[in-house]
């Protein structure tokens, strides 16, 4: 902010007599309009003229002395300029309070594109992203492979980087020492979001086939989801909830890493996952149920049909049957493309099915079943019932229940199935090397 004395003395009297005797000139920041520091422009023009202390006092002597010729040749030559910038200005202004067409704020950078028959696609922070996040083991990997079967919905695999620029964004910010040299260095907020956000949209764009809506799906991105919300304003996001019980320990038993996870440690893992659950869920609370969607895995299993309709719905993108029978377009073109290394992969290849709903009853120790309720409070907080084993669920749809005892029929086909599954994965990626 500056403030400026206008007409190079003292403002006239009758700008005194309104208790006038400065002006402020406040730099806005970008983004109310297309006419960002018109304001400033405009009061310092408009009113130096209007207030130099010479105008009033001279026309009034001119005007006596009957020496209007003079005096109107004076002003013109004198004030036209400010007269031109005034009325420049009053048109702009006009436009400030009728913005241009999508001109809250400068454009974002394009982010280029191509398909398979070569036809170029542009996105930018604007795009409807979906964002799938929650912990591992909940769910995640099943709520992208049914969204990736929908023809306008591309997720594809988890690109892990995601998460990780924004853990080093906290991290940055968390640290005094930090963000002090970044601000030294002329890494200002806006400079690192903006580099941050085109990072994200590059790696989302560039690591599938080009889709009407864009999808990521990197378990702990939920954890920055807030931030993620302001570098892409129209992003939704899906919460993916899990029985605490039942996450723990699938990643026990899958042995699978997460750093701060000791997998020798029922109790500590509850713990860490009662941590990481509870930021998750602060984050989708503060965003709102506009931009965030509670998914609980336990329910899209038991009843897919009923919460991919909400799903859908909530992210604005037309029904479409094909959600419902994923299996059918596992590494097909335009379906569901599968990564040889993460451990879903060989139990998302098979329809819907309760085969892992209650896998972790009579596996916790005892006395943390005992404690559960002080372990993992967030389990209650979910709605979960800590002391319930097993805990009941609800009744499965005919479809889910009809997979299930198809599955358990065939386990044989399934397990070969899986397996060559797992084989085209790793020779596809090779391909694509």
């Amino acid at each position: 902010m500056m403030r400026a004395r206008l007409g190079g003395c003292k403002p006239p009297s009758s700008l005194l007599s309104l208790g006038i005797t400065s002006v402020e000139v406040t730099s806005r920041r970008e983004g109310s309009s297309c006419l960002d520091g018109v304001w400033a422009g405009w009061w310092w023009w408009l009113v130096s003229g209007l207030t130099s202390c010479s105008l009033p006092h001279q026309l009034v002597r001119y005007v006596v002395s009957w020496k209007c010729d003079v005096v109107m040749w004076r002003m013109v030559r004198r004030y036209l300029p400010h007269a031109v910038v005034g009325a420049v200005m009053l048109v702009l202004i006009y436009r400030a309070h009728h913005p241009c067409q999508d001109a809250v704020q400068r454009p974002f950078r394009k982010h280029m594109t191509s398909d398979n028959t070569g036809a170029l696609h542009n996105y930018d922070r604007n795009e409807p992203m979906i964002f799938i996040g929650g912990m591992p083991r909940s769910g995640t990997t099943l709520a992208r492979a049914m969204l990736d079967a929908h023809p306008d919905i591309r997720c594809g695999e988890e690109t892990r980087v995601v998460p990780r620029i924004l853990q080093m964004r906290q991290q940055w910010k968390r640290s005094a020492k930090e963000s002090l040299r970044l601000q030294e260095a002329g890494v200002t907020d806006e400079v690192l979001d903006e580099a941050i956000a085109s990072f994200i949209l590059d790696i989302v764009v560039n690591h599938g086939q080009p889709a009407s809506r864009l999808c990521n799906k990197d378990p702990f991105t939920l954890k920055s989801a807030t931030y993620l919300s302001k570098l892409f304003p129209n992003a939704k996001f899906l919460f993916m909830v899990r029985d605490g019980r039942a996450t723990v320990h699938s990643i026990i038993s899958r042995k699978v890493t997460i750093t701060g996870f000791d997998l020798s440690s029922y109790k500590q893992c509850l713990q860490r996952w009662n941590s990481a659950v509870q930021t998750m869920n602060t984050q989708c609370e503060e965003l709102g149920a506009s931009k965030c969607l509670p998914v609980y895995y336990e329910q899209l299993v038991l009843h897919p049909q009923e919460w991919m309709r909400k799903i859908l719905g909530f992210l604005d993108v037309a029904w479409n049957d094909a959600v419902l029978h994923h299996e059918e377009h596992i590494n097909k073109p335009g379906g569901v493309s599968l990564s040889k290394v993460e451990r879903s992969s060989d139990q998302v290849i098979k329809p819907v099915n309760l085969d892992a709903l209650s896998k972790w009853v009579g596996q916790i120790p005892k006395e943390v079943v005992e404690d559960m309720a002080n372990i993992a409070p967030m389990l209650a907080t979910l709605g979960y019932d800590p002391y319930s084993n097993p805990p009941n669920y609800g009744q499965a749809d005919a479809l889910v229940a009809n997979n299930t005892k198809r599955i358990q029929k065939e386990l044989s086909k399934w397990e070969d199935r899986a397996e060559a599954v797992r084989s085209a994965s790793k020779h596809r990626k090779a391909d694509n090397t």
